[in-house]
């Protein structure tokens, strides 16, 4: 099996808000496009320090981040964001830490998106090959 990355467009959505209500220029919307890796063994997303910075996203709170290796931390969890991958978008939250955009499996489950690890690629769901379904039973 091998690593999986995507394109991944990631949107202040605060800044999208206030562009839909005429309150900010379309052009001043903040977007970050990441070459991102998707971790399906991560829960939450995860964007570096310096993205966060350049998107203008507020730190709200503290969570505390599991490591592999069994090391907890406590790190800051974002503002909203808006994430589109293979033009499906979803508004998220993400951890503050590392040096690369992570996706986790809130993301993938939320755009009904599966992990083609023997390809290393993502794919939509079979079954909602148009647009993403969410479970809600």
């Amino acid at each position: 099996m091998g690593e999986i990355r995507v394109a991944v467009k990631i949107t202040n959505a605060v800044d999208d808000e206030l562009a839909r209500t005429g309150r900010l220029a379309p052009d001043q919307v903040r977007t970050y496009q990441a070459d991102a890796m998707v971790d399906t063994g991560a829960v939450r997303t995860v964007f570096p320090p310096h993205v966060v910075a350049q998107l203008g996203i507020s730190i709200r709170g503290q969570r505390v981040a599991e490591y592999a290796d069994g090391r907890t931390e406590s790190v800051g969890i974002t503002g909203p964001v808006i994430v589109d991958i293979l033009g499906r978008d979803t508004l998220e939250e993400a951890l503050v830490l590392g040096n690369e955009v992570l996706i986790g499996q809130t993301v993938l489950e939320k755009l009904d998106l599966l992990a083609d690890c023997a390809n290393r690629r993502l794919l939509p769901n079979p079954a909602h090959p148009d647009q993403p379904v969410s479970k809600v039973k």
